[in-house]
């Protein structure tokens, strides 16, 4: 599987550059929002039900692996103006997602400074790596890990109202929505860019990251890591058959890819006849 060089089509980079340029101006008219003053944090329901809290605090750890997703990406994509600038981004926003939630579970009342504090030592004690040496295994595996990102926010958004409600963890997770999303539309897009310039080593690279997906940490770096499991499960945020119908298939559908080629069978190519071969150089 390998891959197309960085910087290696100038086109490309300034596709991406410029894509990443819309993605910053839009993100700042529209997108950004503050932990202090955007979310009603007098709202907290201390009695929302435990396995919510339970969700929320996996995701939180999960998002406290950032130091280990920045700083291996962005030697791999450095010489990538457009990647690396959008990977510092990425990271203000995941960061501050981590934030938001660890303050949730305080104000609520559901977990203590001190249990936040020893979870992060935790978290601290492990090492989160590449799934993927590819560089453009690695954008699949953003796009695919940010759409099943925002089906787990969103779905917890959707489900608290039934558990009991939290006005502001609903805000809270609506916007954390909206900033996955996001990101997801910006890995999708530039994976479209390397499709058009290397259809069958893109597709190589994503086709084991699909088959194979597990969310980051959760499966191997967390404690307790198959009852946080259960907890996502029981309450219907993300399992196996929402991974396909709301990851798998929109991610080869949005990129107009076929499930044969997904399968690795070869693509069906069609040549056009010169018309009159002996001008040809």
């Amino acid at each position: 599987m390998a891959d197309l060089p960085i910087l290696s089509c100038p086109e490309l980079e300034r596709d991406i550059w410029r894509m990443y340029r819309d993605f910053f101006d839009k993100a700042e008219r529209r997108r950004r929002w503050r932990i202090a003053d955007d979310i009603p944090w007098n709202e907290c329901n201390r009695n929302l039900d435990p396995a919510v809290a339970d969700v929320i605090e996996t995701f939180c750890a999960v998002e406290l692996y950032l130091p280990d997703y920045t700083g291996k990406i962005l030697p791999v994509v450095r010489p990538s103006k457009g990647r690396t600038w959008f990977y510092a981004n990425w990271g203000y926003e995941e960061s501050k997602h981590s934030l938001a939630l660890n303050d949730w579970l305080v104000k609520s009342g559901h977990r203590s400074d001190e249990y936040m504090t020893d979870m992060e030592s935790k978290v601290f004690e492990r090492e989160w790596n590449l799934p993927t040496e590819s560089h453009v295994g690695m954008l699949c595996y953003a796009m695919s890990q940010e759409l099943a990102t925002f089906i787990n926010y969103r779905n917890l958004k959707n489900r608290i109202a039934a558990l009991g409600g939290d006005p502001a963890l609903e805000k809270l997770l609506g916007f954390i929505s909206i900033d996955e999303r996001a990101h997801y539309s910006f890995f999708r897009d530039a994976t479209k860019i390397f499709l058009t310039h290397d259809r069958e080593g893109t597709i190589a690279q994503l086709r084991p990251i699909l088959n194979q997906f597990q969310m980051p940490a959760v499966h191997d770096l967390l404690d307790e890591s198959t009852k946080r499991i259960e907890r996502i499960r029981n309450l219907e945020v993300f399992n196996e058959e929402i991974f396909y119908r709301e990851v798998y298939f929109p991610i080869i559908t949005d990129l107009g890819i076929t499930k044969a080629e997904m399968r690795g069978k070869p693509i069906k190519k069609s040549y056009k006849t010169d018309p009159n071969p002996s001008t040809s150089a």
